[in-house]
């Protein structure tokens, strides 16, 4: 059990607190929005630029450099990624120190984007490129043609763009269309119809790796591409050129690659062909959190929750511990396939799915507060449904399964929230009164109060499961945690339970 039993949430204030905040970054990390402007005191021409005395580091050093600063200042690498600070962080720092390219192998869900993306951080707030610049050329060693000739033209009085580390990276998902064009280049036939010759360079559309030039560029599912393009990115990870089609330009790039993949599909037997895969410096295998309560705190940390006016959610910890401990054990079971993974995702949906239930309960009864009960458990099974894939030999199986999984879940955390001793006295309470208690969606929360008050054991197991006295006169926390304890004691046969549609009826075995 958690050390703090109950955790309350308001919805008008910290759900809306949150989408805002989830809103502006992803809108921001999705349309650039980031700083574009340099601070005014920066270069603006390739003669203030020497005279300030910026010299150009490729970006593996730049990156390595700020990397060895946050280790010693003892600042973490990477923010909003939980539980690999003992096993994936380590790696990726070795490699990042190392000046490595690196592929991630894992299944969905283990943070493979997030880990790649937050790699941006380690690179300089601001960097100079030859303003109009396609592929970001050095101002102090340009590689394509338009940027030298802009140089020989100029001089010192050629312009200075300055570039946010947020927009040096780019990030494409490998699909079987994808083409050399996409990634490395092709010939642009408007600039041939403007009047340029097919010899010369200036007619080339760049593709997104060399629009990476300087920057980070990362290929998710890599073996997905097909084999004629993964042959194509060779250059780019061992010579660090590229060549498109027939012409005799070779653009020597800056440029740190990453790559995720499926660990079933990236073998010698899978969709990836062994000369790329030797390219990679370092491959990183990632994992789902190895911990219940890691597990709690990613979810808690992702989760969006419905926002109602004048409605409070509280979320009780054992009711969190079933979801995240459903994920667990779904990744251990065999009706479960586990080549393509139980994502965090999927405790992320249920989470989410769970207290909208929960509201939703509320709205209809014209409270205002929402806990989620027990009863709210088989509101999981459609946000499961498309998170997980059965296999099973029985059409139809699958709402079966993962009952069983929500079952499994909850006896686990009964178990691990309270001893025999806690519930002995409700036992001998239905055993000697023949008491029959009637649970479910259509009980008030003011009924379970009642409940607690004809049987005082039930108080006592709440006090033992968490609950403050202040909690004891909540009809909403008692309601959830007399639910609870009544089906932990019946899936693990102490009680038996009468389900009536949404319904249920405890007695005495």
């Amino acid at each position: 059990m958690r050390s703090d039993p109950v955790r309350t949430r308001s919805l008008g204030v910290w759900a809306i607190a949150a989408w805002d905040r989830r809103f502006w970054s992803a809108i921001s990390h999705r349309w650039g929005l980031w700083p574009s402007v340099a601070p005014m005191d920066l270069a603006e021409n390739l003669g203030q630029l020497k005279a300030s005395g910026w010299t150009s580091v490729p970006v593996k050093e730049e990156m390595r450099r700020n990397a060895i600063a946050k280790i010693q200042s003892g600042e973490p690498l990477f923010d909003g990624v939980m539980g690999y600070e003992n096993t994936v962080a380590p790696q990726l720092e070795n490699a990042l120190l190392a000046g490595h390219d690196v592929v991630f192998l894992g299944e969905r869900g283990q943070a493979k984007t997030r880990m790649i993306r937050s790699c941006i951080n380690l690179l300089d707030e601001y960097m100079p490129i030859i303003a109009g610049s396609e592929i970001n050329d050095d101002p102090l060693n340009p590689v394509s043609k338009y940027a030298k000739d802009l140089v020989a033209e100029h001089g010192d009085d050629t312009k200075i763009d300055w570039v946010h580390r947020s927009n040096r990276f780019a990030e494409k998902l490998a699909t079987p269309d994808t083409s050399i064009a996409d990634l490395i280049g092709e010939v642009d036939p408007i600039k041939v119809a403007e009047g340029r010759y097919l010899s010369d360079e200036l007619t080339l559309h760049y593709g997104m790796v060399p629009r990476s030039n300087r920057g980070l560029f990362a290929i998710n599912e890599l073996p997905d591409l097909a084999e004629r393009i993964q042959v194509g990115l060779l250059n780019v990870l061992e010579e660090r050129d590229v060549q498109i089609r027939g012409y005799r330009i070779q653009l020597p790039l800056d440029i740190v690659l990453f790559a995720s993949a499926n660990p079933e599909d990236y073998t010698n037997r899978g969709r990836i062909i062994t000369p790329l895969k030797d390219r990679f410096g370092t491959q990183i295998r990632t994992h789902y959190p190895l911990e219940i309560d890691t597990e709690i705190d990613i979810v808690e940390q992702e989760a969006e929750i419905l926002s109602a006016d004048g409605i409070d959610v509280t979320v009780p910890d054992f009711m969190a511990e079933i979801v995240a401990t459903m994920s667990h054990l779904a990744r251990d079971n065999p009706h479960v396939n586990q080549r393509s993974g139980v994502s965090v995702r999927l405790s992320i949906s249920n989470y989410e799915t769970l207290v909208a239930s929960a509201v939703r309960r509320t709205l209809r009864a014209g409270g205002t507060k929402a806990v989620p009960r027990v009863a709210d458990l088989p509101s999981l099974t459609p946000s499961t449904m498309g998170k997980i894939e059965i296999e099973s030999m029985d059409d139809g199986r699958d709402a079966e399964i993962i009952q069983h999984l929500l079952q499994a879940a909850t006896l686990v955390t009964f178990k691990g929230a309270l001893e025999h001793q806690d519930v002995s006295g409700i036992l001998d309470a239905f055993e000697e009164t023949e008491a029959v208690v009637q649970t479910g969606d259509d009980i008030a929360d003011a009924d379970y109060l009642a409940m607690v008050e004809s049987m005082p054991a039930l108080g006592s197991a709440l006090t033992a499961l968490g609950y403050a006295p202040d909690d004891l006169s909540d009809a909403a926390l008692v309601a959830s945690g007399v639910e609870f304890i009544l089906e932990g004691l019946h899936l693990s046969k102490r009680l038996n339970k009468e389900a009536l549609g949404a319904s249920a009826v405890y007695r005495s075995r």
